[in-house]
């Protein structure tokens, strides 16, 4: 299965790099798959450092600004011990994780992960179609170069259905960011003929 994520690596110059990603998975989270674009910033960083942190989080106003690097300052973070690398202070829990082995035969790399050590900060809030919604959101704004921009303007229609109705504070926020972010994307490429990006409210 596939989970959704933050990756924290680091850049050349050490300073972290935040990613949300969406390995594969499974339940004794021992190894997990990552397949990065060989063009992204965590893919350079796993290929120099072989090692990197995953958090699994219900924080989706950090996930959406991460999405589209649009991160208005670092979140607290800590240094891990059995990694070279930083741990989100408010994630609920994460996995240091050491590369097995890299193939980046085809433009999207395949990344074999082991987890070396692991560690519960706090727990989970819950299920919230909201914060699924946002996730959908944040994925879709991340592929506004080849998508078509209709489709995703649909798409966010019917997201901002459930954020309307389950929303709290940062569910509104994070959505209400990815729709400003989409919307002026698309504004930028747009002609006459396309629809509008509806706005929650």
């Amino acid at each position: 299965m596939i989970l959704e994520g933050i990756v924290t690596t680091l850049n050349a110059d050490r300073s972290p790099n935040l990613s949300p990603m969406g390995p594969r998975v499974d339940e004794s989270m021992s190894q997990f798959v990552l397949r990065p674009f060989r063009t992204a910033r965590t893919y350079q960083n796993l290929q120099r450092t072989g090692q990197g942190v995953l958090h699994v989080t219900d924080d989706v106003e950090l996930l959406a600004r991460a999405a589209v690097d649009r991160l208005e300052k670092f979140p607290e973070m800590i240094p891990a011990e059995s990694v070279d690398g930083w741990i989100l202070s408010d994630a609920c829990r994460w996995y240091a994780f050491r590369v097995s082995s890299l193939d980046n035969r085809e433009e999207r790399s395949t990344i074999v992960c082991t987890v070396v050590q692991r560690g519960t900060i706090r727990d989970f809030f819950g299920f919230n179609r909201a914060k699924h919604a946002v996730v959908e959101a944040a994925i879709l704004a991340t592929r506004l170069a080849f998508l078509p921009h209709d489709e995703v303007i649909e798409q966010y229609g019917r997201l901002s259905i459930m954020v309307q109705k389950t929303a709290g504070p940062q569910e509104r926020r994070a959505f209400s960011f990815l729709e400003e972010h989409v919307g002026k994307y698309i504004a930028s490429q747009r002609s006459p003929q396309d629809p509008a990006l509806p706005q929650s409210r």
